[in-house]
């Protein structure tokens, strides 16, 4: 009987001072999360007052205000109210719908673009006339030098779906008199351009007109 006696007791004694040190050991691990949540208490407190700081400067500056702010600490409940499978199978029908719908309206807009696309294609196939084109064939057919301006105003008017810059068209102009494909006059400050043709024939007109003198 004193055997048993000392082996309870020494039992009894080994499970005191496990059980002695697993209670301190929980009271140190209840200390430490307490003042992990005091800790961010603090910063919650401060981050609530920031706001209401800057909600504030925010209406003084006439500023749209922000969204809601998000709900803090959800329910469980809430998260899972439906389950995943539940939400597939709703999803799929909407789906279904939608797919429907496009198919529907996929059709007109095809016949729209379709209708474009042939309305446009005739433009497509004729080929805008390039500018050098433009202002030899206008040269031909003027009888007396014209300056750039004026010439880049006839051309407008004969072309109005087009913008003549009368820059771009002088500089059109140098470059066929480079060629020999435009002479050019100066009259005082202003320069005027005409096909070499013109010019020679106005040439050969003034001694013509001097004979009789």
């Amino acid at each position: 009987m004193s055997e048993t006696t000392t082996n309870t007791t020494e039992l009894t004694s080994q499970y005191s001072t496990q059980v002695a040190g697993d209670l301190e050991r929980n009271l140190k691990e209840q200390e430490r999360v307490q003042g992990e949540i005091e800790a961010l208490q603090g910063q919650l407190s401060a981050l609530q007052q920031d706001q209401t700081v800057l909600v504030n400067i925010q209406q003084a500056l006439g500023v749209p205000a922000a969204p809601a702010e998000p709900e803090l600490n959800p329910e469980p409940e809430a998260v899972a109210a439906v389950p995943a499978p539940r939400k597939r199978k709703t999803a799929a029908v909407p789906a279904a719908g939608k797919q429907a719908r496009a198919g529907k309206s996929s059709a007109p807009a095809r016949k729209r673009v379709g209708k474009k696309t042939a309305a446009a294609s005739p433009a497509a196939k004729s080929p805008s006339t390039k500018l050098v084109d433009l202002v030899r064939d206008h040269l031909a057919g003027l009888n007396e030098p014209r300056s750039a301006a004026e010439i880049a105003t006839s051309l407008e008017q004969q072309h109005p779906e087009r913008e003549f810059k009368a820059k771009i068209v002088r500089l059109t102009l140098e470059g066929l008199v480079a060629k020999n494909q435009a002479q050019r006059t100066k009259q005082g400050r202003s320069v005027f351009y005409t096909t070499p043709e013109a010019t020679e024939a106005a040439q050969q007109d003034e001694p013509a007109e001097q004979q009789p003198a």
